[in-house]
């Protein structure tokens, strides 16, 4: 019997998060989902990661509109989104309620697959949110931040697998953020968790450091069921494989893709033009293209890379650039060996920053790094370091429970203060996870007066 590949398009997520920081508005997107529907592919990544908050931020869409529209147009194909656990789109914890009320509104308004995952694969954390997707009707697709340590091993990731099928998962993906899953690791990993987990299993990584085609060759040889891939035009450098180019190799080695070649053409040509406008507009930098070996050694995802360069030469210390990336791997280890992914990649890389430009490792340390040593992100990998952690939080004891144990209610207040601009329930769930965007998103919305300055006019009355 030949084995079919299935395909899951990043394009419309991923892809352009990866190449042009997830600018891309609705408009670029509506002329290619009905043949993106009708294609072949077993599912679209569209929602969910930065395209929440870009949506607010920088393109003024509702994001939840965006996720409508889109459903609107895809009858076949799974929509699939990226949440972070407990983290859900934003950078820290949120209570349940909050938790049980988004993923219940994202399967409503059209999510399929949630595709969950937690920074630390404290899986203590993915609890709350695999069972709000479970009741709600979706499908949830629990996810393994790949990374390497001398705790990263095999039988440390099959043994994370074990737990996300027995909370409930519908099938596992092993998510390689940083693009550093090599090939032969890839194969063995893969195969030992097929024979462990009964369940479908996904492959996603990234073209960064250059062996990401391989990668998922080894992975499907070894019995992997599903792969990310990207549209041509939004494919490679810090995002993933070539959709087109990956389903004509398997084809020519005797696999089944299912996909339409020529509606797959018809999508590229028309997303090209997009690349090229944001190309001539500045909006695609030529680095993310570039392939960077060095991602192999630091373990940093190309994103990573891309701030620590722009943080830098903000600064005007762009020269220190190698002190700060070999500094990564020691703040790493001496943090219990996080993976580096969102938000942990972003705290790791700001700690090297401020460990090599103040001189002193560790003299300034932000809130977030002192709240992951309190253990209010969840459980570490490995220990920290002893005396790093008295360093940073003193005699402080960290907290052992589910961090969201600790976290009240929030949706009662958080209702109350969007009250005057919030119309539905999707509206203060904007709020409670981007409180100042969704709130300028909103008044502007609600009110033609919102934004516009008050002027102060000085009158002067001559009296005869």
């Amino acid at each position: 019997m030949t084995k079919q590949v299935k395909f899951t398009e990043t394009a419309l997520r991923d892809g352009q998060q990866s190449q042009i920081a997830t600018r891309m508005p609705i408009e670029d997107m509506l002329p290619v989902l009905e043949d993106l529907d009708s294609c072949g592919l077993y599912a679209l990544e569209v929602w969910g990661g930065a395209t929440f908050d870009s949506c607010l931020r920088y393109l003024g869409e509702d994001p939840w509109e965006r996720l409508r529209t889109i459903r609107a147009h895809v009858k076949n194909a799974k929509l699939q989104m990226l949440l972070r656990g407990q983290n859900l789109l934003g950078y820290r914890n949120y209570a349940d309620d909050v938790v049980e009320e988004f993923v219940r509104r994202s399967v409503e308004n059209g999510i399929d697959v949630l595709r969950i995952f937690d920074a630390l694969n404290d899986t203590r954390n993915l609890e709350t949110s695999i069972r709000a997707a479970k009741e709600a009707g979706g499908e949830v697709q629990a996810a393994i931040c790949y990374t390497t340590s001398d705790v990263h091993t095999v039988p440390y990731f099959v043994g994370l697998a074990r737990e996300m099928a027995a909370a409930g998962a519908d099938s596992i993906c092993i998510k390689d953020m940083a693009g550093v899953l090599e090939p032969g690791v890839a194969h063995e990993l893969v195969g030992e968790i097929k024979d462990a987990v009964d369940l479908p299993l996904e492959v996603h990584t990234h073209c960064t450091a250059g062996i990401a085609e391989m990668t998922l060759l080894r992975s499907i040889d070894a019995g992997a069921d599903i792969i990310d891939t990207a549209i041509s035009a939004f494919a490679g450098g810090t995002s993933q494989p070539c959709t087109e180019s990956m389903a004509v190799a398997f084809e020519g080695m005797g696999y089944e893709t299912g996909l339409n070649m020529g509606k797959l053409e018809g999508v590229a040509k028309h997303l090209q033009t997009v690349r090229e406008r944001f190309k001539a507009e500045g909006g695609l930098n030529p680095k993310v293209m570039e392939v960077e070996p060095k991602a192999l050694l630091y373990k940093v995802p190309g994103g990573m890379l891309s701030n620590l360069i722009s943080n830098l030469a903000d600064l005007g210390a762009s020269d220190r650039y190698n002190e700060v990336l070999a500094e990564v791997p020691r703040v790493r280890a001496d943090l219990g060996c996080p993976p580096l992914v969102t938000p942990l990649s972003q705290m790791v890389g700001s700690q090297a920053l401020m460990n090599v430009l103040s001189g002193e490792r560790y003299k300034v340390v932000p809130k977030e790094i002192k709240d992951y040593v309190h253990g209010k992100y969840g459980k570490s990998p490995a220990p920290i370091d002893p005396e790093v952690q008295q360093k940073i939080i003193g005699d402080d004891e960290p907290i052992t429970c589910r961090p969201a144990d600790l976290i009240d209610p929030q949706l009662p207040r958080i209702r109350e203060e969007i009250a005057q601009y919030a119309k539905i329930e999707e509206d203060v769930l904007s709020y409670a996870l981007f409180p100042d965007q969704a709130r300028d998103f909103l008044g502007r919305r609600e009110d033609p007066f919102y934004d516009v300055p008050v002027q102060e006019v000085e009158v002067s009355i001559d009296v005869a």
